[in-house]
């Protein structure tokens, strides 16, 4: 059992109560040195309800793979499943419905609409996925991270730390199995930063989600239950349980 990473191994090689499994994952990009070894046959397995911190050196691979497991980028070679769901074979489109019903991005750059308000970044994929509720889970959300007073403003009338906590909330509206979150606090001080995750975490507890963290933040991937680090497209090493 390389790296440590089964410890709950059962019949068949997976975790028994895994929400995220990946096989032997492979992944080339192109460059203007011809193709690079990105992923070079990770094996993973995830708990459902677990925090997993993801480092390593930047290139080594971290941000790829969470955009493989959010469906974003198409491995070479090897198996994804997410809550039960083989996502290799799917379309665009199907990838697309995937995403809506079971993860929760939040990027270090924050991806708000700038012509929309913080009330309608939040409710436009509740709107996509056709819940009638949208404006109003999405003001539930705002308040959730402190951002109840400022629905109505834009983009640009908000602080880096108040448009991440609006990314925050458009990530876990539609309450998410799992919440991907890459370096969110790497355009941020450290005390906006800190508060970002602590509402993270805050939000993990009180939802139940799976959370996988990137970051090179040595003390903040140790508050995650697990760290797995990366190093040159290959799994180096992990630390802790797993568990929730």
């Amino acid at each position: 059992m390389p790296y440590g990473l089964r410890e709950t191994e059962q019949a068949g090689g997976r975790l028994s109560d895994a929400i995220i499994e990946v096989r032997d994952l492979k992944l080339s990009l192109p460059s203007a040195a011809g193709l690079v070894n990105i992923l070079r046959g990770i094996d993973l397995d995830v708990a459902e309800g677990a925090t997993v911190g993801l480092v390593g050196p930047s290139g080594s691979g971290k941000s790829t793979l969470l955009m493989v497991l959010a469906g974003l980028e198409r491995p070479d070679e090897g198996s994804v499943r997410i809550a039960g769901k083989e996502l290799t074979g799917l379309d665009e489109d199907a990838l697309a419905r995937f995403r809506r019903a079971h993860i929760g991005i939040v990027f270090q750059s924050f991806h708000l609409i700038p012509t929309m308000t913080a009330l309608e970044n939040v409710a436009i994929p509740l709107e996509f996925a056709g819940r009638a509720d949208a404006l109003e889970r999405a003001k539930a959300e705002l308040d959730a991270v402190g951002l109840g007073h400022r629905l109505s403003h834009y983009p640009a009338q908000l602080s880096g730390g108040e448009q991440q906590r609006v990314a925050l909330a458009r990530a876990v509206a539609g309450d998410p199995e799992i919440l991907l979150a890459d370096e969110p606090t790497g355009n941020l001080d450290q005390k906006t930063g800190t508060e970002i995750i602590e509402l993270m975490f805050a939000l993990h507890r009180r939802k139940g989600t799976t959370l996988l963290l990137i970051t090179h933040d040595d003390r903040l991937a140790a508050r995650c239950a697990r760290v797995i680090r990366l190093k040159d497209g290959l799994i180096e090493g992990a630390q802790g349980t797993g568990a929730p």
